[in-house]
């Protein structure tokens, strides 16, 4: 078997991420409790639908009075 087939590449990148999660086991739990603090949230069907009617529609140049 020819020697560049006898390890599969893998990038600086990928190898540092793997050492990394080796020295933090804890890492990707860590990462999903960030992504709960900032996008998993409930949302309020309810509170959104009155935001989205209660919006006043803007003209299209806003610095122009309307009657012109």
């Amino acid at each position: 078997m020819p020697p560049f087939f006898r390890k599969p590449y893998t990038s600086d990148v990928t190898d540092f991420i793997a050492k990394l999660k080796e020295q933090r086991p804890s890492l990707e739990d860590e990462q999903r409790a960030g992504r709960a603090l900032l996008w998993d949230k409930a949302v309020d069907r309810e509170a959104l639908q009155a935001w989205r009617q209660a919006r006043v529609p803007q003209q299209p140049y806003v610095y122009q009075p309307k009657g012109r």
